[in-house]
């Protein structure tokens, strides 16, 4: 499964985005809050254009991660309309750019829209190469009994079944393990 760079990175950002969910983190935390969260998240993941880094630019990211979470929550085709109104409510018009050592690439909105609006949109517009690649099955949640974060498999095999933000294999691995543990012994 290849997909461009950025479709990747920004595949990468949405996981991480919305993975800040209380609902999604083990321990039922909200991981975007403040400014300093979303400056954290954008250490990682930079974005072109303005920045307020307030409060209300906060507000705004934080309102569009249920609608990106809905993504993963779908099939390829429930994903479709999702997508379709991610591009149609931000009024978003494809264009290939290039800058700031980043080689050609697709930005759909112009650099003075609202942050939560370009995150939306570039999710969209990844959303779309996994779509028409017919890669849908390789968005999951993780498959831990107490997590419900979100991932993209980039397995050879198309095999994960976990995600990486809260070691939930290993933990799984290791209950599994004391249940069996526990069987032997009675």
């Amino acid at each position: 499964m290849v997909f461009a760079r950025d479709t990747r990175r920004s595949l990468a950002a949405a996981v991480d985005l919305v993975n800040t969910l209380p609902a999604t983190d083990v321990d039922r935390v909200d991981r975007l809050v403040t400014p300093d969260d979303l400056r954290a998240y954008l250490a990682v993941h930079p974005y072109t254009g303005s920045f307020t880094r307030d409060q209300a630019e906060v507000d705004a990211v934080r309102a569009i991660r249920p609608r990106l979470r809905g993504l993963w929550l779908t099939d390829r085709e429930g994903a479709v309309p999702l997508v379709n109104a991610m591009l149609r409510d931000a009024d978003a018009l494809p264009q290939l750019v290039i800058h700031e050592g980043y080689d050609w690439h697709i930005h759909a909105t112009g650099d003075d829209e609202g942050l939560a609006t370009r995150i939306l949109v570039e999710t969209a517009m990844a959303f779309v190469d996994v779509i028409r690649s017919d890669q849908y099955d390789r968005l999951r949640v993780c498959a831990a009994d107490d997590c419900l974060s979100v991932y993209v498999d980039y397995s050879k095999n198309g095999s994960k079944r976990y995600c990486d933000t809260g070691n939930c294999g290993n933990r799984m691995n290791v209950n599994a393990y004391r249940r069996r543990k526990a069987a032997e012994t009675t």
